[in-house]
């Protein structure tokens, strides 16, 4: 849909859906949200279903949901990466998928790049997402160089120029997996909280191989 392979869509979830939202997480842990009433319900918004159609040219399924909450003393820096890996409900014997582990009880591989291809994530913002408060940053098109080391993100990191997603609270950031990307740690106090919801448009990615809920 998108070659750049990221997009930014202000003003999808109310201020007052958010603010529930946010009241709901309380000590919910950063990963298997969409096991919360609020955050199945978040992942299967009209808007966000929409959006995550259009990237996917198809139904959009949501699979996983992650809590990114940086903030005063949750804070960290993350290096130049790519999401490859996904959770599955079993092993494929393929050796393209892998290496394997397994995360809270969920199996989970590094997956090919026709798999991650798939895939589309939504970056729901709980607050407004600054300069100063470890935005996400992306290398435009990166997605389409496929699965890549470590050296070569690294490399392409160098001679790319960056782009800063700055969404407002309610907004949405799309995006590819394979996108490179990377955020700095928070000089501002205030937080900086996202949901990070994936979707394929079936759980069920080729015989034999399905996605896990997480």
């Amino acid at each position: 849909m998108n070659e750049s392979g990221f997009d930014i869509v202000n003003g999808v979830v109310s201020a007052d859906d958010i603010a529930r939202l946010a009241g709901t997480l309380g000590n919910s842990g950063p990963r298997h949200l969409l096991r919360l009433p609020a955050v199945g319900a978040l992942a299967t918004h009209r808007g966000l279903v929409e959006i995550a159609s259009r990237w996917l040219d198809s139904t959009a399924v949501p699979f996983r949901a992650t809590l990114f909450d940086k903030s005063g003393m949750r804070n960290w820096f993350v290096a130049w990466h790519q999401d490859a890996t996904l959770p599955l409900e079993s092993r494929v014997g393929s050796p393209e998928w892998g290496p394997w582990s397994v995360k809270a009880g969920v199996l989970h591989a590094r997956a090919p790049a026709w798999a991650m291809e798939r895939i589309v994530a939504l970056r729901v913002h709980l607050d407004e997402s600054t300069l100063d408060n470890g935005p996400l940053r992306v290398i435009p098109g990166s997605h389409l160089r496929g699965v890549l080391s470590t050296d070569e993100i690294l490399a392409v990191a160098r001679e790319e120029t960056p782009v800063y997603c700055l969404a407002k609270r309610g907004g949405i950031v799309a995006m590819r997996p394979l996108l490179i990307h990377a955020s700095s740690k928070a000089e501002a106090e205030g937080p900086r909280r996202v949901i990070h919801i994936e979707y394929a448009a079936s759980l069920d990615l080729a015989p034999g191989i399905r996605l896990a809920t997480a």
